[in-house]
């Protein structure tokens, strides 16, 4: 069972999710928190999935990284921090999943989604949320036409075998996830 150890916190951080299994990992490091700490009192994770780099969702890596000797995967292997760089279509394991890593610019140019058709997982960052809620794209490297083709490329990827969506901020999503992604995408439309 994927575990946010971001909840409860209440500093300004994204989510950090543990996905247990034969490959431990986790998507997101988080900021501003105590994310060490709280891996002493789990599994150290084998390795590390960054969907994209903004502060709040790597800030913590250099912490983490001090402490264990974790393997890093993101899409800009440029990014200090990270060591080993993913690309649109590649495949990688996360607990006991094999999950293909889908390129989803639009919120920042090296932004990932990772999804798992068996059992039906998205680990969306900050494409899309609940309630059709969608990544921002006032901020550097933002693109509102680009978020849009993100969305619905993840929208056809996950049709009719998505159960669970974990996205960047807010709750992850059971009950119909994909419904919430087919709204971001009609609200992402609207200006």
């Amino acid at each position: 069972m994927v575990d946010n150890l971001a909840q409860g916190v209440t500093s300004f951080t994204s989510n950090v999710f543990f996905v247990p299994g034969e490959e431990p990992a986790l998507v997101d490091v988080g900021a501003n928190f105590d994310i060490v700490k709280q891996l002493q009192e789990r599994s150290v994770p084998e390795k590390i999935v960054i969907t994209h780099t903004h502060p709040d969702h790597v800030r913590n890596l250099s912490d983490v990284q001090s402490e264990f000797d974790i393997d890093t995967y993101g899409f800009d292997g440029s990014y200090n921090g990270i060591n080993h760089e993913i690309k649109d279509g590649q495949t990688i394991t996360l607990g006991d999943h094999t999950y293909e890593v889908a390129h989803t610019p639009g919120h920042k140019n090296d932004h990932v989604c990772l999804y798992a058709s068996q059992p039906g997982i998205l680990f969306g960052g900050d494409l899309v949320f609940q309630n059709g809620s969608f990544g921002r794209t006032d901020l550097e490297e933002g693109d509102r036409s680009l978020l849009i083709e993100s969305i619905n490329r993840i929208a056809k990827l996950v049709e009719g075998s998505l159960s669970e969506l974990h996205p960047g901020h807010g709750p992850s999503i059971s009950n119909e996830p994909y419904d919430h992604i087919t709204l971001a995408g009609q609200m992402a439309q609207q200006r």
